[in-house]
């Protein structure tokens, strides 16, 4: 019996050891052959590169340039003077004549007037890089009316609080707020009390809505500071000039924050009932307070 197996085994040995073989290899095969198929047919590839998206400014921390918020009232050359046209906030006019090397018409006047919410004083006042100054290229807090926005609080900002801004046609006028605030409703109020009227001359003329907010009138003061309806020409980093009407005004009167607090020389001269309030270069300074003449209407 051992030698018939023996025999057996000795004949059988090769052929079968390939069978073997080959069975193990079908078993290892097919699960492979299957791991494959059932693969992505461009996995095992490296994918193409891809074009990396176009970096996006922030809005928030874009700068866009406004253009001046000012009307330039075409001016007439009378000798070595010109003479422009103006309309306070009030509604009052008048004709301003000025040595012409001042350039008042191309530096432009907006308007300026102190105002009372619920017996809180606070400034209105067209800022020089008009909606941009104020938004920064940011979002509104809230709307209170068609026309006008409250913005945050800006930086460097120092005692002021968020900021109301007016839309009048093409105008823009900032409210700033103090810290103790205005309330919700107060905010409400003169944000519908507060009227305003282009002119077909370009000049704004603003008026209050009975208790809900009052406008100062010339001659008034807050602070300290003349407050009542003026027009400033200039501004930013440049030459600045302050028309105010004064009754009665003062040759000693004091120069208004907004002229005095530039860091540049400033002097202030009454000529008949409007006071004139100048900053910048000292030869824009000194042609101004000794050459401007201004004839109420």
């Amino acid at each position: 019996m051992a030698d018939q197996f023996d025999v057996i085994e000795a004949g059988e040995r090769g052929r079968r050891r390939w069978v073997g073989i080959g069975v193990v290899l079908a078993l290892l095969v097919v699960p492979i052959v299957s791991l494959l198929a059932s693969r992505d047919p461009g996995q095992g590839q490296v994918p193409p590169p891809t074009a990396a998206p176009a970096p996006v400014p922030i809005r928030s921390l874009t700068r866009v340039e406004g253009a001046p918020n000012v009307v330039r009232a075409p001016a007439k050359v009378k000798g070595g003077d010109e003479v422009i046209p103006v309309v306070f906030p009030d509604g009052r006019h008048a004709d301003v004549r000025y040595p012409a090397e001042l350039r008042l018409n191309e530096l432009g006047a907006r308007p300026f007037v102190g105002a009372w919410v619920a017996g809180h004083y606070r400034g209105l006042y067209a800022p020089y890089g008009g909606e941009m100054e104020i938004s920064r290229g940011g979002q509104p807090i809230r709307n209170f009316t068609p026309n006008v926005t409250l913005w945050p609080r800006q930086p460097g900002g120092g005692s002021y609080g968020q900021v109301l801004m007016f839309a009048f046609g093409k105008w823009r006028l900032a409210l700033y707020d103090r810290p103790e605030g205005l309330s919700f409703e107060e905010r409400l109020a003169a944000a519908k009390g507060l009227r305003g009227k282009v002119g077909k001359d370009g000049y704004l003329v603003l008026s209050g809505g009975g208790d809900a907010i009052r406008l100062a009138e010339p001659g008034e003061t807050a602070q300290g500071d003349p407050v009542g309806p003026q027009l400033w020409f200039g501004g930013g980093v440049g030459d600045m000039l302050a028309l105010i009407p004064t009754p009665d005004c003062q040759k000693d009167g004091r120069t208004p924050s907004a002229v005095n607090g530039r860091g540049r020389p400033a002097r202030v001269v009454c000529r008949g009932d409007v006071q004139i309030a100048a900053s910048g270069s000292r030869s824009f300074v000194e042609h101004a307070i000794d050459g401007i003449r201004i004839t109420l209407k």
